[in-house]
């Protein structure tokens, strides 16, 4: 049962998720942003003029507040007499001047008593019932302003308490004036409204914009996409075109760089396994044809048989061994330098390459110097070199090193044919052999070069005073790359005397 709803849940569809492009995600961003900016701009003015339109709402009633005392105390000079506040109040709502959508009416004992004489925008009796609440909210003789938000309308009032002086009161008396807020707002609802179309057709405008400027900037991103499709093992030629001096050439360049090192470890790749199958195939052929033509009765060609394959297979072995080594320093971290001296790294050397068989080594002059590498590697590159002075130069060699300001070179200086200029340039390329027929792996010289770079430093080969090859590896003090070219003459050392 445990099979089937595992075989069951393995049959479900995979539902993938649809693909959004950059472009379409661009120009969405860029247009929300857009559009946030612009409501929060429309939003920010709309509620600061909202704000002062309400706050000078207020100032008008308290202006009309005042005109209404003045109208009721008169002046020093001519003071006004009035019989009862019914009279005050008649006069206040006949004399007051409102402005639009307002409405004015004077109020005695919770009911409307007056109106004025013209027609106004607001007919406060509309709503019946703001009289009965205006004269509620006024009821403990103080001038209120107000706000009545009932029977569908809404409106800022002002009600106010009408006293004369020294007359016989028996009646609640108000004077009332009310805006309507609604009517005042909506001077600013019409460019509200059209700061809406305006802002919807800008919103349009930049998302076409977006979209035609995402598609001019992401062109070379997907003709990028477009060539990583193409390129494969069989096609690494093909190049990005690098248009422009932005972010966008710079990644073209940086990717075309990538392939070109994919091309040329492909390259590697591929020479390598000819060259392997090449320094195979010979031992095989060797070993093959022997057996093949060995009489088995006969015990000395068994016996001479048996030889020659154990020495091939023996070279196919070291063959193996050194591209295990070569593969190896290709790693991410070939190297591992730390601060060490490289005096008792050279002495170290001189006494590990005393046990080579056939070497005669000799100490030269060495520096006295702390510098950053790894001294097993060094001391790898260091012993071949010193093999290769036994197999190539007759076994008698001096190891040393010295120093200038900017580098340290560890050297090894034989005594042989030397090497000659013509092979100076691929002495140190995988499989090759020197003009002696000497037999190796072809991978020694090889396998020193790569150390070297890994330092960051190179090989080096020179003619020796006298006669002989000076194999040189320089290490840089400061951590900077070695200019010199592998392989060639250059400074090289002076081994004078050595």
């Amino acid at each position: 049962m445990a099979g089937t709803s595992g075989a069951r849940r393995r049959r479900m569809p995979v539902v993938s998720m649809p693909v959004v492009s950059v472009r379409v995600r661009l120009v969405a961003v860029i247009t929300l942003v857009a559009a946030i900016g612009m409501a929060a701009v429309g939003a920010s003015v709309y509620i600061v003029e909202q704000a002062s339109i309400l706050g000078q709402i207020d100032d008008r009633l308290r202006a009309n507040l005042d005109s209404a005392r003045f109208i009721v105390a008169g002046t020093d000079e001519q003071p006004q007499a009035w019989g009862s506040s019914r009279e005050a109040v008649e006069d206040i709502v006949r004399r007051m001047s409102p402005d639009d959508n307002t409405g004015v009416v004077g109020v005695v004992d919770g009911e409307t008593a007056y109106i004025p004489g013209v027609a106004l925008d607001v007919d406060l009796r509309s709503a019946p019932g703001f009289v009965p609440f205006a004269a509620q909210t006024a009821a403990g003789g103080d001038p209120v302003l107000g706000t009545y938000a009932e029977e569908g309308v809404v409106w800022r009032f002002l009600a106010t308490p009408v006293d004369v002086p020294g007359a016989p009161e028996t009646e609640s008396v108000l004077f009332v004036m009310a805006y309507d807020i609604d009517a005042e707002l909506s001077e600013i609802n019409g460019p509200a409204r059209v700061f809406l179309l305006a802002g919807g057709v800008v919103i349009v405008i930049i998302s076409g914009v977006a979209t035609i400027a995402a598609g001019r900037l992401l062109r070379p991103l997907r003709r990028m996409r477009e060539t990583a499709e193409r390129v494969s093992a069989q096609s690494l030629s093909e190049r990005l075109p690098i248009e422009g001096r932005d972010d966008v050439s710079e990644l073209a360049a940086t990717m075309n760089a990538m392939l070109d090192r994919l091309d040329g470890a492909l390259d590697s790749q591929r020479q390598l396994l000819s060259d392997v199958g090449h320094e195979l195939k010979t031992p095989l052929t060797i070993v093959r044809g022997h057996v093949e033509l060995m009489d088995p009765a006969d015990p000395d060609d068994v016996r001479d048989t048996r030889a020659l394959a154990v020495d091939e297979l023996d070279r196919m072995s070291r063959l193996v061994q050194d591209l295990s080594s070569a593969a190896s320093l290709h790693g991410p971290a070939p190297v591992a330098p730390v601060p060490t001296d490289a005096a008792d790294l050279v002495a170290q050397i001189v006494r590990k390459a005393e046990a080579i068989e056939g070497a005669d080594v000799a100490a030269g002059p060495v520096a006295e110097v702390v510098v950053s590498l790894d001294a097993a590697r060094i001391t790898q590159a260091m012993l071949q070199l010193a093999q290769n002075a036994v197999t190539h130069g007759g076994g008698r060699f001096v190891i040393g090193s010295d120093v200038d300001a900017h580098r340290l070179a560890l050297w090894v200086r034989d005594y042989g044919p030397g090497v000659p200029d013509g092979e100076r340039r691929a002495v140190f390329e995988r499989f090759h052999r020197g003009s002696d027929g000497t037999a190796g792996s072809g991978l020694g010289l090889n396998i020193v070069q790569v150390i070297a770079r890994a330092h960051g430093g190179a090989a080096r080969v020179t003619d020796a005073p006298g006669g002989g090859a000076v194999f040189a590896i320089t290490v840089p003090l400061d951590g900077a790359n070695d200019e010199a070219t592998t392989g060639r003459g250059g400074r090289g050392v002076d081994p004078h005397s050595r």
